[in-house]
C-alpha cells in the first residue's frame, strides 16, 4: 500500500489528510490542481471557503463540509483563522449577528431588562430596543454566535478566480 507521500509525490504541495478521511483518500486522492496556489498564495480550497462565506449564513457554530477535506486537501477550520488572519475575512460583531438569534430569544434577553409591550413588537421593534439597551459588551456576554464577512480583499480574491467556484458543484435552486 503506497504511503501518502508517494501518492501525492505530483502535487505542488501535500494536502491536509484528515484523519476521518484517510481511507478515502487513499482510493480517491485530491486531484492535483487543488494543490496549486493562486497569485494571491490561496489555494482552491481557500476560494470555495470565502465563495461559502460570501453567502452571509456561515458562522462559527457553521460546520465544515467533508468536501474541504476530501475534495480541497485543507483543514477547513485552521484555513479559516488564516483567512481571518491574512485580511481575507473578519468576524462580526454581536450586533451584527443578533439576526441569527430567533424573536423569542430576542424578547427572552428583553425581559430580563423588564422591557415592557414585548407581545407587540415586531422583529424590527426588538432589534431596536436591543440597541437602545444594550453595549456591544453586554451582547457579547449574551450569546456567542457569530458571522464571518468577507472584507475588500477577500472579495477581490474570490471574483478574481470565478473558474475555481464554476468547478465547484453547485446546488440547484
Amino acid at each position: 500500500m503506497k504511503t501518502f507521500t508517494e501518492i501525492y509525490a505530483g502535487h505542488e504541495e501535500m494536502p491536509y489528510i484528515a484523519p476521518k478521511y484517510e481511507e478515502e483518500l487513499r482510493d480517491k486522492p485530491i486531484a492535483k490542481r487543488q494543490m496549486v496556489r493562486t497569485a494571491e498564495g490561496l489555494l482552491p480550497g481557500h476560494i470555495i471557503l470565502l465563495w461559502r462565506i460570501q453567502f452571509g449564513s456561515f458562522t462559527n457554530e457553521s460546520s465544515f463540509h467533508k468536501y474541504f477535506y476530501t475534495t480541497y486537501g485543507i483543514d477547513a477550520e485552521k484555513e479559516l483563522s488564516f483567512l481571518i488572519e491574512e485580511g481575507y475575512v473578519e468576524v462580526e460583531t454581536a450586533f451584527e449577528s443578533l439576526r441569527f438569534l430567533t424573536a423569542p430569544r430576542l424578547k427572552n434577553i428583553l425581559k430580563e431588562k423588564e422591557v415592557k409591550g414585548l407581545s407587540k413588537m415586531k422583529r424590527e421593534d426588538l432589534d431596536a430596543k436591543i440597541a437602545e439597551l444594550f453595549t456591544e459588551n453586554d451582547l457579547t456576554q449574551l450569546f456567542s454566535q457569530r458571522a464571518y464577512r468577507l472584507t475588500e480583499k477577500g472579495r477581490q480574491a474570490l471574483d478574481k478566480h470565478p473558474e475555481i467556484v464554476a468547478k465547484h458543484p453547485q446546488k440547484k435552486f
